[in-house]
C-alpha cells in the first residue's frame, strides 16, 4: 500500500503554513545554501485599497510588483494573513506574471530549505474569490526540491522508501491553498507555473517518487462548495490539483476549464469527500516533463481521509500521461460517471476503473483499459454505453497508442462488465476485449490484426464481430454475426 500522499511529513510544516498572523518579513528569511531571490520589502497598505473594510485585496497594496522578475512571494504572504484577519474577501490580480516561492527557516527540524507562503487561506467564513484576470504565478528559479544536505546545499541520495527528516526543501506547499473555509471559495483565470524545469532537484523522498508537499491548487476540507473556473495549473513537483472534501457536506465542488498538465505526479488527485463536478477539463502529460513520481495519472482517484463519492466528468480529456490517465484503485471510492470524455493511452493504460458504480457513456477511448471492476451484483461493475474503442495512431498526440498487439481491454474475469452500443474499431496491433463473464449488448467489433482475441461473456441484443476470436463458453442470447455467419443461440 502506498503511504499517505497528501501528508508525508504529518505536523512538522504546520508553522510554516498557516497565513494568519505573524510578520511577513520574518516567515521569509531565507535558508543557508539557496539561491532564493531577495522577497520584496512589505510596505504598509493604504485604507482604501487591501483594507479589511473594503473586502477586496489586490497584492500590489502589500509590495508586489508583478514585473515577472521580482520576486512577489513576501506581497502574497502578507495579503493572505489579511484576508484570513477579514475573514475572507475578493482578491483581484492583474494579468501578468507574479515570480514565487521562495525557502524559509524551519524551527521543526523537518526541512532543510522550508516552503514559503504564498497565498494561504484557511478558515474563512465569508466568500473567498480569487479573480486571476489572467494573471500567471509562476515559482522563482533556482530554488530546491528534493532532499538536500543543510550545510552543503547539495543534492542528497537515500534508498527508497526514505522518510527522514531534516533534508527536505520545497519552494512552497501550494500556490493557492484554500482550506476549513465554511463559506464559498470561487477561483478563476488564474496560471500556476511550478517552473520545474528551473527548479533545483533533489533526492527522492516517501514510498516512491518526490512526494514533498507542492501542489499548483489545494482544497482541503471546505464545507462552504468550491466553484474553479479557468484555472492552468501546470509543471508542478507534485500535482496540479489536490481536493479532499469533507466526508458529510452537502455543497458541490465544480471545475469547469481546468488545465492540469505537465505535473509530477497527478493532473488532479481526489483523497476525500463527494460531490465534485468536472466538466471541460484537461489532465494530460503527468510525468511527461522529464520528473514523474507514481502513480503519473491524469485524474487519481484515492480515498484517504474519507469516503469518495458522487463524481461526474463532461467533455474531459485524459490524455498522454506516464500512468493511467484515470485511476481508482484503492480507498473507499466509488460513484463516478464519465459522458462524452476522451482517454488516450500513450505509455500506459488509458483508464484504470477498479471500483464500483463507475460508468462511461458516449466516451472514447484510444490505447488499452485494464482492471476494470467486475461484481456479482450487475449493478456495482463498470457500464459503458455508446463509447468507441479505437488504437488509431492518428487519434494519439504523439502517434503512440498503449499497449501493442494486447486486448484493448483487458477484463481478465470480472464479471458483469457492461458494453452497451458499444464500438470497437482496431485497425493497428490491439486486438478485441479479454474476458470471460463481461455483457456485450448490441456491440459492434473489428480488428485488423490476425491475432485470436478471446471477447467471452454473454452477448444480448443484436452483434457483429469482424476478427479472429475464440468465444468458447459464451452466452449467444442475441443475435451475434461473426465474420458473416449468424451464430447459434445457446440454451
Amino acid at each position: 500500500m502506498r503511504m499517505a500522499r497528501r501528508d508525508f511529513l504529518g505536523g512538522a510544516a504546520v508553522l510554516l503554513l498557516s497565513g494568519c498572523g505573524g510578520s511577513p518579513g520574518s516567515s521569509l528569511a531565507a535558508v543557508g545554501g539557496g539561491s532564493t531571490p531577495a522577497p520584496t520589502p512589505t510596505p504598509t497598505p493604504t485604507a482604501s485599497v487591501g483594507s479589511p473594510s473594503s473586502k477586496t485585496f489586490t497584492p500590489e497594496a502589500y509590495g508586489a510588483v508583478g514585473d515577472g522578475r521580482t520576486n512577489d512571494t513576501a506581497a502574497f504572504a502578507a495579503m493572505s494573513a489579511a484576508v484570513n484577519a477579514a475573514g475572507g474577501g475578493t482578491i483581484v490580480l492583474k494579468a501578468t506574471t507574479y515570480v514565487v516561492g521562495a525557502h524559509v527557516a524551519d524551527s521543526t527540524g523537518a526541512y532543510a530549505y522550508g516552503p514559503a507562503i504564498i497565498m494561504t487561506f484557511d478558515g474563512c467564513t465569508k466568500p473567498l474569490t480569487i479573480t486571476g484576470n489572467g494573471a500567471c504565478l509562476r515559482c522563482a528559479d533556482g530554488l530546491r526540491f528534493g532532499t538536500f544536505d543543510p550545510l552543503t546545499g547539495a543534492a542528497t541520495q537515500h534508498a527508497m522508501p526514505y522518510t527522514g527528516t531534516g533534508e527536505l526543501a520545497s519552494p512552497y506547499q501550494g500556490m493557492i491553498i484554500a482550506k476549513n473555509c465554511t463559506a464559498k471559495v470561487s477561483i478563476s483565470d488564474v496560471e500556476l507555473d511550478g517552473n520545474i524545469q528551473k527548479l533545483l532537484i533533489g533526492g527522492q523522498y516517501g514510498d516512491t517518487g518526490w512526494q514533498i508537499p507542492a501542489y499548483g491548487l489545494q482544497l482541503v476540507n471546505n464545507s462552504g462548495g468550491e466553484d474553479i473556473v479557468g484555472v492552468h495549473a501546470h509543471h508542478q513537483p507534485v500535482d496540479g490539483v489536490l481536493i479532499d472534501a469533507p466526508a458529510t457536506r452537502t455543497t458541490q465542488t465544480q471545475l469547469e476549464q481546468v488545465n492540469s498538465e505537465y505535473n509530477v505526479r497527478q493532473g488532479c488527485s481526489v483523497v476525500g469527500g463527494s460531490n465534485f463536478s468536472f466538466s471541460n477539463c484537461k489532465f494530460n502529460h503527468t510525468g511527461k516533463a522529464g520528473m514523474v513520481s507514481a502513480p503519473g495519472a491524469g485524474v487519481d482517484i484515492e480515498s484517504e481521509n474519507s469516503p469518495v463519492r458522487n463524481l461526474t466528468f463532461s467533455g474531459c480529456e485524459f490524455s498522454d500521461n506516464s500512468g493511467p490517465g484515470l485511476v481508482a484503485d484503492s480507498g473507499d471510492s466509488q460513484g463516478a460517471s464519465f459522458d462524452t470524455c476522451r482517454f488516450i493511452g500513450t505509455t500506459c493504460w488509458a483508464a484504470w476503473p477498479r471500483k464500483p458504480n463507475f460508468q462511461f457513456s458516449d466516451c472514447t477511448f484510444v490505447g488499452a483499459i485494464c482492471n476494470t471492476y467486475g461484481d456479482s451484483d450487475a449493478s456495482k461493475a463498470a457500464q459503458f454505453t455508446g463509447c468507441t474503442f479505437e488504437d488509431d495512431a492518428a487519434l494519439s498526440p504523439t502517434g503512440q497508442v498503449y499497449c501493442d498487439g494486447s486486448p484493448i481491454a483487458d477484463l481478465s474475469s470480472n464479471v458483469n462488465v457492461l458494453f452497451d452500443e458499444c464500438t470497437f474499431k482496431l485497425i493497428g496491433n490491439l486486438v478485441l476485449p479479454w474476458s470471460t463473464g463481461a455483457i456485450y449488448k448490441n456491440v459492434a467489433m473489428s480488428q485488423t490484426s490476425q491475432k485470436q482475441a478471446y471477447p467471452r461473456g454473454t452477448y444480448l441484443g443484436t452483434n457483429r464481430i469482424d476478427a479472429n476470436v475464440d468465444l468458447a463458453d459464451s452466452k449467444i442470447n442475441g443475435n451475434v454475426t461473426l465474420n458473416g455467419v449468424l451464430l447459434a443461440r445457446t440454451a
